[in-house]
């Protein structure tokens, strides 16, 4: 996969701000939020899902999603994603300005229908008509499936490798750029996302998206490697592991981007994002949510005596 001449290596996608916050009991004051997202945007980081577009009866996070893209959108050279569960919440995305939609289509029929209340292929013609609106109203605007429980699932056990690949090829074929896979409940392994990427990608080519790890049982960042090793070369992270799926019980704690990030820059693979301003962007979340449990191994341990970053190439 070429690289335009001064891009990093790899994109990190932080998207606390959307997954962190939509997993905790607490809300972010708004103020809060608009600190936080402009101390990761200091840091370097190029994509950030910011928001999701749902009811707030359902996720009284979310409720200021609007005034979140808003805020985003003040910073150039920044891609501003918000994720969508159905129509409607495109539209309300679309009409804020955000630059890329996520749509979660699951590969298991029974979080498909617990997370969204609908069946896979209803969720694909979801996409269809989400990819409809996009196109008459906001055609610059990307459109990514992120096709959730793609390793397992906590209510229906396993889910195939063809269930997967029949879910990324359908939502590709329903319009959408790009499909990723999620590990939405931490039951992945690297052999097995080492598999189902070379077998989607065998499916869909460059249309293969990023790989989404949750690190519930401690393999996020063996997973990310092991989908690096494959071509993968957009990972979602989140700061501080805030985050997880409320409709996947058990599933805790997103790949923590400050690791992420720091794994990256010791291997020599550039991420754009400075290890030190990632660090302290930790600041502004736990004043946001004060007493909420945040993780990571590289910020309690710091950074290796001598260590110098790659030189940033963003």
């Amino acid at each position: 996969m070429s690289k335009m001449p001064n891009t990093p290596d790899v994109l990190i996608s932080e998207v606390g701000p959307r997954d962190g916050l939509q997993s905790v009991k607490a809300t972010m004051p708004t103020a809060d939020k608009f600190r936080w997202i402009d101390a990761l945007v200091a840091a370097g980081l190029r994509e950030i899902e910011v928001c999701s577009f749902v009811p707030a009866k359902h996720l009284p996070q979310m409720a200021d999603a609007a005034e979140v893209v808003r805020h985003a959108l003040t910073h150039r050279g920044v891609t501003v994603m918000a994720l969508v569960p159905n129509l409607r919440g495109a539209e309300a995305a679309l009409k804020a300005g955000v630059h890329k939609l996520t749509i979660p289509v699951s590969a298991s029929a029974a979080h498909s229908m617990a997370n969204v209340r609908k069946t896979r292929e209803e969720m694909m013609e979801e996409v269809r008509a989400i990819v409809r609106l996009r196109d008459q109203i906001a055609p610059g605007v990307k459109i990514e499936a992120g096709i959730s429980t793609a390793f397992g699932c906590t209510i229906q056990g396993e889910v195939t490798d063809e269930d997967v690949v029949w879910t990324a090829a359908g939502c590709i074929e329903a319009g959408a750029e790009e499909a990723g896979l999620s590990d939405t409940t931490g039951m992945a392994n690297p052999a097995q996302v080492r598999r189902l990427f070379n077998k989607v990608r065998a499916a869909i080519g460059d249309k293969t998206g990023a790989a989404h790890m949750h690190n519930t049982r401690g393999l996020g960042l063996a997973n990310c490697l092991a989908a690096y090793d494959v071509g993968v070369r957009t990972f979602d992270a989140s700061l501080g592991g805030l985050g997880g799926c409320p409709y996947a019980p058990g599933a805790s704690g997103n790949v923590v981007t400050e690791d992420l990030v720091f794994m990256f820059e010791a291997m020599g693979v550039t991420t754009g994002v400075d290890i030190e301003k990632i660090i302290a962007a930790r600041a502004p979340l736990m004043a946001g949510l004060p007493g909420e449990p945040i993780y990571g191994m590289t910020p309690e341990a710091g950074l290796p005596k001598g260590w110098k970053q790659t030189a940033r190439t963003a």
